[in-house]
Order: structure tokens, then C-alpha cells, then sequence
């Protein structure tokens, strides 16, 4: 672990900055920038990495959910009910986390990185989205103004089963590489259960928070979280969030999907560099 220091802390402030920017604008949560900058660039213990990324990812929900709360993205009833599967599933990560090799955790952080990359990169240009704005949106749907078409659109959810057994997995994995479980709901969402990129996201951003409670709690009880370090990161995620958020707004769906497949890829491969050592 690296010597507490103020440049430390700077730095890990200006990559929060950044990791809070593109998980806001991505609905990841952050993690999944700010772990491989720790752990690949700073040196840091992939746990250590992982505990002070779930800090961050709370802050991230936070900040997105109080920004996105008033514009009917974030869809209340799906996301309090997948998040009872995605809570069980962190809990489980934060405790086998314990007892898992650095190098395994590297690889799995690369292979799932890759195949959300190629999830995205299938459905550039699948909006899942009803133009109608009387349409039934069903129990779990929703409607919100969409900037893109220029009207009130609606959706409907589709394949609930599995968007509860994602949620699960979701759940270990954050826990697991402390990356928030956005990386596997939003691309499962918005592929296979018909939630628009925007919504699947902002409701992402909604449960990680909870999510990432779980496993941060797992870490710190294990005296994994440096807290001064964790604070500096979780300020320039705030910071970052809200920059990520303004952007998000005007960018389209298609170049939001590129941008999201394109940086996992990098992160995918550095990944499996630094795990093959």
C-alpha cells in the first residue's frame, strides 16, 4: 500500500474527477475507471482499490439519483426490486472477496469488461423505446421526456426473471472488484429486458449506492479502507458527477454505447496484462 501523502491524495482526487465524469455519464458508478487506476497505475492492493471504489460509487448514486430524481429516468419500482437481489449478491462478494487471488480478480475484472463491451457495441442502434406516449407501459414500465426524440416516450419491462438473476450477479461482482453493479444491469437492461440506455442507467445509478453499502461495510471491517485516501476520491467524484451528468444529457444514445464499449475494452486488456504477471 502506498505512503499516505497530499500529492497521493490529489492525484486520487483528480481520478475520481474523472471516474465520477464517465460512471455518471455512463451509469457505471465510477468503479470500474477508478479500480485499474489504482491498482494497475498507483500500485495499490487490488482489494485496498476495491474498498475505496465502493466509497466513491455511493457518492456517484447519490449525486446522480438528486440530479436525475426530478426527470422520471430513474424507475422507483423496478429498482427497489431488483436491488433486493443485488444487496444479497454484494454481501456474498464483499465476504469471498476475502479469499479470492489478486490475479483471479484481475482476469474476471477484464473477461466481464469484454463481454459488456460487446453487449453495447450488438445494440447501437436498439432504443428500446415507444414513441407513443399513451402506450401501456405495463406494471414495471415507465415514461419520461426523452431529449434525443424530442417527446414523452414509454417502455416496457420484458424478461424480469432475468433481469432479477443479473441483479444477483451484479451484486457479487461489485462487491468482488469493487465496481459498482452497473456494469452488468445497465447492459443487461437495456439488451435483453427492453429499459432505454438512459433509464437503465439513471436507475442503475439509484441501486449501486445500496449495493456498494454492503461491501464497503465488508471491507472496512477487514481495516481495507484508508479513509483519508477514500475521501479524497469520493470528493472528486461528487465533483465529477455533476460534469457527467451535464454532458450525458445532450450526448446521443449511439456515442454514449461507443464510449462505453471503447474505454472497457482499454481497461479489459490492462486488466488481463497486469493479471498474467
Amino acid at each position: 500500500m502506498p505512503v499516505v501523502t497530499a500529492s497521493l491524495a490529489l492525484i486520487i482526487f483528480a481520478a475520481g474527477t474523472v471516474a465520477g465524469a464517465l460512471g455518471a455519464l455512463l451509469g457505471l458508478g465510477g468503479g470500474v475507471f477508478l479500480v485499474p487506476f489504482l491498482n494497475l497505475v498507483l500500485g495499490f492492493p487490488f482489494s485496498a482499490a476495491a474498498a475505496i471504489s465502493l466509497t466513491t460509487v455511493i457518492a456517484t448514486s447519490s449525486t446522480v439519483s438528486a440530479g436525475r430524481a426530478g426527470k422520471q429516468l430513474i424507475n422507483m419500482k423496478l429498482g427497489m426490486l431488483l436491488e433486493v437481489a443485488t444487496a444479497a449478491g454484494s454481501f456474498l462478494g464483499g465476504v469471498t472477496a476475502q479469499f479470492v487471488a489478486q490475479s483471479v480478480l484481475q482476469k474476471m475484472f477484464g473477461f466481464v469488461a469484454v463481454i459488456v463491451a460487446l453487449i453495447m457495441l450488438s445494440r447501437l442502434r436498439h432504443r428500446n423505446v415507444i414513441l407513443d406516449p399513451a402506450a401501456d407501459p405495463g406494471v414495471l414500465g415507465g415514461r419520461y421526456h426523452d431529449a434525443e426524440s424530442g417527446c414523452t416516450v414509454t417502455y416496457r419491462v420484458k424478461r424480469l426473471p432475468l433481469a432479477v438473476a443479473a441483479s444477483f450477479v451484479a451484486g457479487n461482482v461489485s462487491s468482488l472488484l469493487g465496481i459498482g453493479g452497473g456494469i452488468i444491469k445497465v447492459p443487461v437492461l437495456n439488451a435483453w429486458c427492453g429499459i432505454p440506455l438512459r433509464a437503465a442507467a439513471a436507475t442503475s445509478a439509484f441501486m449501486i449506492g445500496v449495493t456498494a453499502t454492503a461491501g464497503a461495510v465488508v471491507y472496512y471491517g477487514h481495516g481495507l479502507l484508508q479513509p483519508t485516501l477514500a475521501a479524497a476520491a469520493v470528493l472528486g467524484v461528487q465533483l465529477g458527477s455533476w460534469g457527467g451528468m451535464k454532458f450525458g444529457a445532450a450526448a446521443s444514445t449511439k456515442w454514449l454505447k461507443i464510449l462505453m464499449a471503447a474505454v472497457l475494452f482499454i481497461v479489459s486488456a490492462m486488466m488481463f496484462v497486469r493479471g498474467g504477471r
